[in-house]
């Protein structure tokens, strides 16, 4: 299930009946950081976030949002060039830049246009509070799953910037192309179901409707620390 101590371990095919389950799946396949001090989970927003809640309450951790825009490419916006992170992490996917021949101003005029609205939802998900500080951490980035990995790789990127002790990258659900593009990036790398026939993540979920903002900020607003019983859902909670 994933790479933990450099052997890849994984099922195949699995799936989940919702974010929450697999949540709670994921987080038993991140025991061995269950303890750790400077633990801090980041759920990438808007799917990954409950995923990530039931990974910091299993984990007693806290719990923030890392907003991650895609990079859609002039006049083909459903066409990805690259993906944008907060704290500035941009990764482009070469092919399309060169196949497109999208020249420098045109991507420059998309990473302005997606930055404005990371910018916006990061307000809208927390509010005047500052991001928690990923310095010195062990930062555990979550989502609900990973098609092409670009995301969770300026995701990575921009992370390390923030000088964190460790990065670990976990989700539910990814092919095994994203295993070994990330396990090039992250210090560890968990995925619990990496199917050799990939196809879209929602595939592997029985529900997969649309996080809203407002579950984004119910649930950051639901302690992950400090409870009396940390694998209770946020729903149960409130």
């Amino acid at each position: 299930m994933g790479r933990l101590g450099g052997s890849p371990r994984y099922a195949l095919g699995r799936a989940y009946r919702d974010r929450r389950e697999a949540g709670q799946v994921l987080a038993d396949a991140l025991s061995v950081y269950r303890g750790k001090k400077n633990l801090l989970v980041l759920g990438l927003a808007r799917g990954g976030v409950p995923v990530a809640w039931e990974v910091a309450a299993a984990l007693r951790a806290p719990l923030d949002v890392f907003v991650v825009r895609k990079l859609g490419a002039p006049r083909w916006p459903e066409l990805a060039l690259g993906a944008l992170a907060g704290a500035g992490g941009v990764v482009l996917n070469d092919e399309v830049v060169r196949s497109l021949r999208i020249s420098d101003e045109q991507i420059q005029q998309v990473i302005d246009r997606e930055t404005e609205e990371l910018q916006r939802r990061e307000t809208a998900y927390r509010g005047d509070r500052p991001p928690l500080a990923s310095a010195g951490k062990i930062v555990i980035l979550v989502d609900d799953g990973i098609a092409t990995g670009a995301s969770m790789t300026a995701a990575v990127q921009a992370i390390r910037s923030a000088d964190p002790a460790q990065v670990v990258v976990a989700v539910p659900v990814a092919p095994p192309s994203a295993y070994e593009q990330l396990a090039e990036v992250a210090d560890d790398v968990v995925i619990v179901s990496m199917p050799t026939s990939f196809m879209a993540v929602g595939e592997y979920y029985s529900d997969f409707s649309q996080t809203t903002d407002d579950e984004v900020r119910d649930l950051l607003a639901t302690p992950t620390t400090d409870t009396a019983s940390a694998g209770t859902s946020a729903e149960e909670r409130r």
